[in-house]
């Protein structure tokens, strides 16, 4: 999996590796894989690089000198003269960079006004400098993240460079994985520069196409039979929203789960079996629950029933209106943003300027893992890394997909995945399947049901693309 790691554990990690190192060596690597990354600029161009305090700003300067060495011109903006990296402008201005007072014309920008140390929000010159840069579009590169957003939080308080690409050191950092802050990072490149020996347990994970061994443990053996792989009951649909249970039974069914039970009214259990004939109508023993994907009045007492069972759960939309005081069954709750605003008793806005932060308190109120769904998807739980998921595209934004997606993870949950495993390996193949389901878009939530079994063979198989 893919890791970002807290600021705090960055910088020890890098005070370790520097002291097993010549002095300077941990910087002329980073300036030399930054520089690296800067080969859109031609020959003869000019690049602007604003230039903050300390050693972000001693990273630009030093690639600087690489980029002058092949015919790029280099102008430099200080951010505060008496405190630039000495060194690095010395190199720089020795190697031919001019500096400016002002942000011009420059159609290259290096974005080097503050790293992770810096609090998060730009004021004064810095804010300036982020303003002409949203005005004039210059593309820009952010060095290691993009200025003025909160590394840690992965939110953007006040302003902040938009950047199109960043080149990170050592680690990915948070802001650079979650939203708000990711959306400013544009495509995210890592530099190894030799931390990972000194690195401690992440932050932040990714689930990524060479994970298929998540799935490992649960997957049919040769004497596997329904029973042994799982059952997973449903609780889900309403006469108002019958579609919500075909399509929750949907996502189920291209997951692990061996069977399925749904439980419903007469009618609608009649017309789900007649679409999923291999469903099975009414109560039984089941090893885990999905609750309230479009379900009625009744919501509150199927999610009490199915508690009493005793076995894990996925709880999701009306049923998250009913929650208990705290869980103690393995829970997955899986809100959007305007759903766990409610729960939390705040604005969606709030929620949707803090996803990694709410999430995160969710998790530890109800004692359960939260997948808190949005372009960036959150899965949260207390006392182990975020999961943050990157895949699917916004065409997946459609009806219905919310409901095929607690389905599948409940499917995960059934076959013995804990709820951070299920969600987060839920959440990563449902965004693969509706990008395989139609690349280009658009494409509707039973697309995505269909693909997801091909997708799942593929992951497993350690060939998905």
């Amino acid at each position: 999996m893919l890791s970002a790691h807290a600021v705090g554990d960055i910088r020890a990690a890098e005070e370790a590796l520097a002291a097993t190192l010549p002095d300077g060596e941990l910087m002329r690597r980073a300036a030399r894989g930054l520089a690296d990354h800067l080969d859109l600029i031609p020959a003869g161009d000019v690049v602007l690089c604003l230039i903050g305090p300390g050693n972000n700003g001693g990273d630009a300067l030093y690639a600087a000198v690489h980029l002058l060495d092949r015919g790029v011109r280099v102008d430099l903006c200080l951010l505060e003269e008496a405190k630039v990296h000495a060194g690095g402008l010395a190199a720089a201005t020795a190697a031919g960079a001019q500096v400016v007072r002002a942000p011009g014309a420059q159609r290259w920008c290096l974005d080097a006004i503050f790293g992770i140390g810096a609090r998060p929000g730009l004021s004064g010159k810095a804010a300036e400098w982020a303003g002409w840069i949203d005005e004039r579009r210059p593309y820009v590169w952010a060095v290691d993240v993009p200025s003025g957003v909160d590394v840690d939080g992965a939110t953007v308080p006040s302003a902040a460079v938009r950047a199109d690409a960043t080149v990170t050191f050592g680690t990915h950092k948070a802001a650079l994985l979650a939203d708000p802050a990711a959306a400013l990072a544009g495509t995210v490149t890592l530099v190894d520069i030799g931390l990972d020996p000194h690195l401690p347990a992440p932050l932040i994970e990714v689930v990524e196409a060479s994970d298929g061994h998540l799935l490992d443990d649960v997957l049919p053996v040769a004497t596997s039979h329904k029973y042994a792989r799982g059952v997973l009951g449903i609780a889900a649909g309403s006469e108002q929203y019958a579609g919500a249970a075909h399509l929750c039974v949907a996502g189920a069914q291209a997951g692990l789960a061996g069977m399925i039970r749904f439980v419903g009214s007469a009618e609608l259990s009649r017309r789900v079996v007649d679409r999923a004939p291999e469903v099975v109508a009414g109560r039984g023993r089941v090893q885990a629950w999905v609750v309230g994907p479009g379900s009625g009045d009744d919501a509150a007492s199927q999610l009490a029933v199915a508690l009493e069972d005793q076995v894990p759960v996925v709880v999701d939309a009306s049923a998250l209106q009913h929650l208990p005081q705290t869980f103690d069954v393995p829970a997955l709750l899986t809100p959007h943003a305007g759903e766990l605003a409610e729960m939390l008793g705040t604005g969606r806005e709030s929620v949707e300027a803090d996803p990694l932060g709410h999430a995160t308190a969710a998790a530890q109120r109800w004692n359960a893992t939260v997948l808190l769904k949005g372009r960036r998807t959150v899965v949260a739980r207390a006392g182990a890394p975020s999961r943050v998921n990157r895949s699917g595209s916004a065409w997946l934004g459609t009806a219905g997909a919310g409901d095929v997606l607690a389905g599948f993870a409940g499917s995960l949950m059934a076959a013995g995945l804990d709820p951070l495993d299920a969600g987060s390996v839920a959440a990563y193949l449902h965004g693969v399947a509706s990008v395989r389901a139609n690349p280009d878009g658009p494409v509707v939530a039973t697309d995505v049901a269909h693909e997801l079994p091909a997708t799942v063979a593929a992951f497993v198989q350690g060939s998905l693309a």
